[in-house]
């Protein structure tokens, strides 16, 4: 675990520990909505900085995570067809469909490549106009601007060679999902700070009523995420359930519009299926009718495709927030970086992959570890 002075600012990791210590009276359960917030959760040993009454539930925010099998099945068939150049970036390449990855597309002779940008696709085609190109769109709201500006240039440009196999998902719809679920525990929210820079916080303030939930948008850093921490026990303590943007810094309250522009132009609102999770009505995005001939499904007429998810494998339990990594039997064990059975042990905001990777195999630190003083 990390140690307190190994913050940026100590003396504030120190305050804002302090002022947590001292206003929770109560057991609270907080969602961090982010992959990479769990990340620095973990990595940082905050969860074990915080007093035994505030408790940390690590959400579905890893887009990889949540990229449904059938899916990634579909781009796994579609890699393997000759003429075809699959594009994606790095972290697919390793999460398993039914029965293989795009590694093993790719050592069996399929075109795959990892590309920096869906622009750097984009180009691929340009330089390869006797090859069909995909780019492999997947992630939140946050990437899904850039995804669509491609298209858009694909299609300003003439470029006809290029698709799109779109997964991408939204954040509103999910929260919505995970307070409405029997099982649900969260009592308030940690909002993804660079989905709002996107998207802003309209969709929040309804959230935050019909479920009486604090949402507080919180950035990545370690200070960023104790100051969201603070912020939702004030609330929860005081009984509010009001939306507050800790991240001001990169979030205004209308986002980009210039991005919700051409998301709106590009994309349509779909109801989308999140592994380990099921369809959330409303929750994605496809391509638009105006851009429909751009769209891989539809180009490539993927169908018959039978999934089988480990029946080991209880990362749909991690990504709801039921259980921790830790807490499966095949973690650390049968489920490892080099052989993941599920996304969240292969992505960079995996909380399978956070566990493993900082130690955290379900040890539990000692009074002295613990102390945000010591």
């Amino acid at each position: 675990m990390k140690y307190i002075d190994e913050f940026q600012d100590p003396e504030l990791a120190r305050r804002l520990l302090d002022d947590i210590h001292a206003t929770a009276t109560r057991p609270w359960a907080l969602m961090e909505v982010c992959g990479g917030q769990t990340h620095t959760i973990i990595r940082h040993g905050i969860d074990q900085l915080l007093p035994d009454e505030v408790e940390l539930i690590h959400g579905p925010g890893c887009p990889v995570c949540v990229t449904p099998l059938e899916v990634i099945d579909k781009a796994l068939e579609i890699a393997a067809r000759p003429g075809v150049i699959f594009c994606s970036f790095g972290d697919m390449l390793r999460v398993p469909g039914t029965d293989r990855d795009l590694f093993r597309v790719r050592s069996e002779g399929g075109d795959v490549r990892v590309v920096y940008s869906p622009l750097d696709a984009l180009k691929i085609a340009q330089q390869n106009p006797d090859r069909e190109v995909v780019f492999f769109g997947i992630g939140f709201e946050t990437t899904a601007p850039p995804n669509a500006m491609t298209v858009y240039q694909a299609r300003k440009l003439g470029i006809r060679n290029f698709s799109l196999l779109v997964s991408h998902v939204r954040v509103p719809p999910a929260i919505e999902a995970i307070m409405t679920s029997p099982s649900c525990r969260v009592q308030a929210f940690l909002a993804a700070g660079h989905v709002c820079s996107v998207m802003g916080t309209a969709e929040y303030p309804a959230l935050a009523e019909r479920f009486q939930v604090p949402i507080v948008v919180t950035g990545f850093e370690p200070l960023d995420i104790l100051e969201g921490i603070r912020r939702t026990v004030r609330q929860l303590e005081r009984g509010e359930h009001t939306v507050e943007n800790a991240y001001p810094r990169a979030v205004r309250a209308e986002g980009n519009p210039a991005a919700q522009a051409m998301l709106a132009d590009v994309f349509e609102v779909t109801d989308r299926s999140w592994r380990g999770i099921g369809v959330i009505p409303a929750s994605g995005w496809r391509l638009s009718e105006r851009y429909r001939e751009y769209d891989a499904e539809h180009r490539f007429s993927v169908e018959n495709i039978t999934t089988r998810e480990p029946a080991a494998c209880r990362s749909g339990e991690v990504l709801q927030g039921l259980i921790k990594p830790h807490e499966c039997e095949a973690f650390g064990t049968t489920c490892t970086p080099r052989t993941p059975l599920g996304a969240t042990m292969v992505s960079s905001e995996g909380a399978c992959a956070a566990y493993y990777l900082y130690r955290r195999l379900g040890t539990t630190p000692t009074p002295q570890e613990a102390s945000p003083v010591a």
